[in-house]
């Protein structure tokens, strides 16, 4: 397996029917999901670990972990519909575990959080919400944000005893699938941070 395997696969999950803007839902493309979890893989923080997908959707992130050999995964999300689609596309998986619930009711120790978290658009400091609760749950931490959060997410790493250890600047494409969107696709500057627990 190699990374652009990784993201052949993962291209070919069932991607949500209904997303909703308030819970800012977008798919995150196969070859960015792949990136990111190959990351955490070759970092030695995939293979034989427990993880959590935060904000999970179709589980894009948790089964790219999954294929690489996690040890086990919690998926976690809100959104029921995205629950259900993820269970559809981790059926061959027996080292899941699926909840339904905010993401700060999570109460779960893992070696590892993978997210794509709601860039705080629509909510204000919604990914604030997602990094404390990560900053709670694991020691390593992979998660996607817009690139002008560097000043505040470096913040609450202080404020949490979390190191930046590496910034991974990328593209994010934005599909028109909301009604506000004027434009056909939309290329959004983030960034994937690697996170690690100061000991």
């Amino acid at each position: 397996m190699n990374k652009k395997q990784l993201a052949i696969q993962l291209s070919k999950l069932d991607t949500l029917k209904n997303l909703k803007v308030n819970l800012e839902q977008y798919q995150t493309e196969s070859e960015l999901a792949a990136e990111l979890v190959w990351k955490a893989f070759m970092d030695g923080n995939i293979k034989n670990k427990t993880v959590a997908d935060f904000g999970c959707g179709n589980g894009i992130l948790g089964i790219a972990a999954l294929i690489l050999q996690a040890k086990k995964v919690y998926f976690v999300d809100k959104d029921k519909e995205a629950i259900q689609t993820c269970k559809k596309n981790t059926q061959k998986y027996i080292n899941t575990e699926f909840l339904n619930l905010e993401i700060n009711n999570f109460n779960k120790k893992v070696d590892t959080v993978l997210m794509n978290p709601p860039f705080g658009v629509q909510n204000r400091k919604a990914d604030k919400e997602f990094l404390i609760k990560a900053f709670e749950t694991a020691e390593n931490i992979y998660s996607m944000h817009k690139i002008e959060s560097e000043k505040f997410i470096e913040k609450i790493c202080e404020e949490n005893n979390f190191t930046v250890l590496e910034i991974m600047e990328k593209e994010f494409t934005i599909k028109k699938i909301y009604k506000f969107h004027t434009k056909e696709k939309h290329q959004v500057k983030i960034a994937v941070w690697h996170l690690t627990k100061n000991i």
